[in-house]
Parts: C-alpha cells; structure tokens; sequence
C-alpha cells in the first residue's frame, strides 16, 4: 500500500508497530474527555469491531482484555477514528462507569504544574 493510499484511501489497512501494537485513546462520547490511552493487537482491534466493546492488548499482563471484563465498567463503541496513517485510533465510547482501575472516572485525573512539576489533582 503507498503513503497516498493509506492517507487517502478507503481501504482500512492498520499500521501495527514493531511489537504489533496501535496506540488507542479513548474518548468519552459524551463529554469528550480523554479516558484511557492503551495499545490493541490485531486481535484486540478485531474483538473490538466484532463485539463492541472497547478491548485491549496488556503489555504488562501478556494477554488480550476487554476493559470492565472484572469491574464490569465496559467501553461501549460508538464510533472510531482512524488518524492519518492508521497506526493509531481515537475511540469514542459510552463508559458503563470509572474507567481508570484506581476508581477515577478517567486516567487523566492529574494536572502537572509546569512551574513546580507538582502533580495536582484535577476539582482541587
């Protein structure tokens, strides 16, 4: 495939990385809030397109997750976004819940302080 075709085509053709990964940032379909940034494997994108459900591949667990899978706080799809030279998605989804696995509703639930570096909770 060229450079123009996978920029310009129709044809969704994944650019994975070295490892086999794409990069996936999921977005709150409502708010537009980012809520989790994660990897997906081919198997991964491909559960995700046939169930609906936002699944990731776990670098550190060595295996394929749907998130919520144990919470119960799933990703519902509605829509994907696939950026210039689709090695990466944007995920708009329905959260069911927290999406982070420390309760908070997204990952992102710091700012850092580019005068101090001090990480400060997002509300406060």
């Amino acid at each position: 495939m060229t450079n123009e075709e996978r920029e310009f085509g129709s044809i969704f053709a994944p650019k994975y990385d070295s490892a086999g990964l794409l990069t996936a940032v999921v977005v709150d379909d409502a708010s537009g809030d980012v809520l989790v940034v994660a990897h997906m494997n081919a198997e991964a994108l491909d559960a995700t397109l046939a169930t609906g459900k936002v699944h990731f591949w776990s670098r550190s667990r060595g295996r394929l997750w749907m998130k919520g899978e144990s919470s119960g706080n799933v990703l519902a799809v509605t829509k994907l976004l696939v950026d210039c030279d689709q090695d990466a998605l944007v995920i708009r989804a329905s959260p069911a819940g927290p999406t982070c696995h420390t309760g908070a509703r997204s990952c992102f639930y710091r700012e850092l302080d580019r005068q101090t570096g001090a990480l400060k909770m997002l509300g406060t």
